[in-house]
């Protein structure tokens, strides 16, 4: 006894939509693939599911590109003009951007300032102090972090000598050829990293 007659609407149960679909979709392929090997057409099926995820069937003898060419050549039709077209555009766009770009990277470098106005080379002026002021403050947080580590080695060095010999044996300000050997001799025995002087 057969199957009753399925009704056309949209199944409304996720998980038998996702079901059905993937078994429709292999018997789409199959016979896309028996009409491949049967008749020698040239097959390509492309799927978008409910789930944005993309499904490709393409004969074994062919490409993508191939049949699209085909296609435009049969009925005449050119699919990528407008693509191309659009395409140009944003390219023009790109281009025109990047001629402005340059020639701002010119005017901070100090190049190509003659056809400035007062108003221009005054905000220009303003535009190159205010990333100065930046650069600075950058400049000043990496200074800061350097010192915080430095003294914080300079604090363990201190604390291993205070263990092991129970006095402090140097000031930081006095380097001297015997305070680098034994800053050296404690990177050996503690792995701390020795600064340069």
């Amino acid at each position: 006894m057969g199957r009753g007659k399925m009704e056309m609407k949209r199944i409304e149960n996720a998980t038998n939509r996702q079901v059905t679909f993937s078994k429709r979709r292999n018997g789409l392929f199959k016979k896309a693939r028996e009409l491949t090997i049967l008749c020698d057409a040239k097959v390509s099926i492309l799927i978008c599911s409910s789930t944005a995820k993309a499904h490709e069937y393409i004969s074994p003898s062919t490409t993508t590109k191939q049949l699209l060419d085909l296609y435009q050549k049969t009925l005449r039709v050119d699919l990528w003009s407008s693509h191309y077209e659009k395409m140009l555009e944003n390219l023009g766009a790109v281009e025109q951007v990047n001629r402005i770009l340059k020639k701002q990277i010119r005017q901070r470098m100090g190049e190509s300032l003659n056809d400035l106005t007062l108003e221009e080379l005054t905000g220009l002026e303003q535009d190159i102090l205010d990333g100065l002021k930046i650069i600075r403050e950058c400049k000043d947080q990496v200074l800061a972090r350097q010192i915080n580590t430095f003294k914080r080695k300079h604090k363990k060095i201190i604390d291993v000598f205070t263990k092991h010999f129970s006095v402090v044996p140097f000031k930081l300000q006095l380097p001297n050829l015997n305070f680098k050997r034994t800053l050296y001799h404690i990177n050996d025995l503690f792995k701390i990293e020795v600064p340069n002087f």
